[in-house]
């Protein structure tokens, strides 16, 4: 019976952090401030009360990986033919643009903070993807049209591998005393052409679930897309490739057709990525404690970097690369300021101390700071800066 009770007790805290969840929601649409961010709040207030009760690391970074595979399927059917129209910019963005991103964060971080070169490099790598679908929750029931979208949504999808596969090798190199840079570059290559490759073939394989005939007597197409999806992740994966990047590009080339996917297999896993997102912020966030914000001037050091991020070295590594992309000048401005961070760099910071990096809690405290104030700032400014620069927007389907 006590552990009945117990168990209780567990159910009751989740009901608990779920209503506070859709009640924050409810207040961000009132502050015009990303919901995320009071989530992630929130979630970190909880974990630190829970203590010694929060959950595994290893489990939410289990949790966290699912949640994250839902949303860059549902990413690249969503982007599906205007990778084609954007793919030079996004490729670049995605992979150059991260590469950059997180050498002048490991720059900044190491010569200016005093941190470590191995951890620095980790948290390069950590704070370099952004989050699109942070940056379409926050500017006020519109959505960009044109060039301009495509490219944040393939640059977010692009750079999550990228960023993951980098610190993947960041941790090998930083926990191991046979760690190379030429290590490094391997492990990223593997990693991408694998996935690249599972990916294009995983696409196909979609594309004749859908167009076979669906039986009364067997799963839903939703459902079956789900399951062909999981098992194309995962063999990536087993092949040593990014299994992200795999389902990313699943999703663009089964959506390259304008009669795939079909309206219920696109409802079910946009509400499928949208729950992802909100299970991600609130398992992340129950696995910080407030109190670690405080541990090597952690809160004051993501300050700073906040800063330097959003108004020095994410412009300086994007805007050359947009030169020679055909945009006005207000849309390349608004692409610099609308990296914002999201689940994937806590995602990354947490995988960062699961691998055991040097100074991780430190690293982790810092990801957890700038993720929160680059979705303050930056989205709470982003529908003005849109306006005052001219980006093309129009409103969002009511659905």
């Amino acid at each position: 019976m006590h552990t009945l009770e117990q168990f209780g007790a567990q159910v009751l805290i989740w009901g608990v952090v779920g209503f506070a969840v859709l009640l924050s929601q409810r207040i961000a649409r009132i502050l015009r401030i990303p919901a995320a961010v009071l989530v992630l709040v929130l979630a970190a207030a909880v974990g630190t009360v829970l203590g010694a009760h929060r959950p595994h690391l290893a489990l939410v970074v289990d949790v966290v990986t699912v949640a994250l595979v839902v949303i860059l399927f549902d990413g690249g059917m969503h982007l599906g033919r205007r990778f084609r129209s954007a793919a030079g910019p996004i490729v670049s963005l995605g992979t150059l643009g991260t590469f950059l991103t997180a050498a002048f964060i490991a720059l900044a971080a190491h010569f200016l903070f005093g941190i470590g070169t191995s951890t620095a490099l980790a948290l390069g790598a950590a704070l370099a993807p952004t989050d699109p679908a942070v940056v379409f929750s926050v500017l006020a029931h519109r959505e960009l049209t044109g060039k301009t979208s495509a490219i944040l949504e393939g640059e977010s999808g692009v750079n999550d591998p990228a960023g993951i596969a980098l610190l993947l090798g960041f941790a090998a190199f930083a926990t191991s005393s046979h760690g190379s840079a030429g290590q490094i570059a391997a492990t990223f290559a593997v990693q991408m052409c694998v996935g690249a490759v599972v990916g294009m073939l995983g696409g196909w394989l979609l594309r004749v679930v859908h167009a076979r005939p669906t039986p009364t007597t067997v799963a839903p197409e939703p459902l079956r897309i789900l399951a062909v999806v999981l098992t194309i992740y995962g063999l990536a994966v087993v092949l040593h490739g990014s299994g992200f990047l795999a389902v990313l590009l699943a999703g663009i080339v089964f959506a390259d057709e304008p009669e795939r996917p079909g309206r219920a297999v696109r409802q079910f896993h946009g509400t499928l990525a949208h729950l992802g997102e909100i299970v991600a912020f609130v398992m992340l966030g129950l696995s910080f404690r407030l109190s670690d914000l405080t541990a090597g001037h952690a809160w004051l050091i993501g300050l700073m970097l906040t800063a330097l991020l959003i108004f020095v070295l994410r412009p300086l590594a994007v805007l050359p690369l947009l030169i020679p992309v055909r945009l006005t000048r207000g849309e390349r401005i608004f692409i610099g300021w609308a990296g914002l961070k999201g689940a994937v760099p806590i995602l990354l910071g947490a995988l960062a101390v699961h691998a055991g990096v040097p100074d991780s809690t430190r690293l982790y405290a810092v990801v957890f700071v700038v993720v929160a104030l680059s979705v303050c700032v930056q989205g709470a400014t982003l529908s003005t800066v849109a306006e005052r620069l001219g980006v093309a927007t129009r409103p969002a389907p009511a659905d």
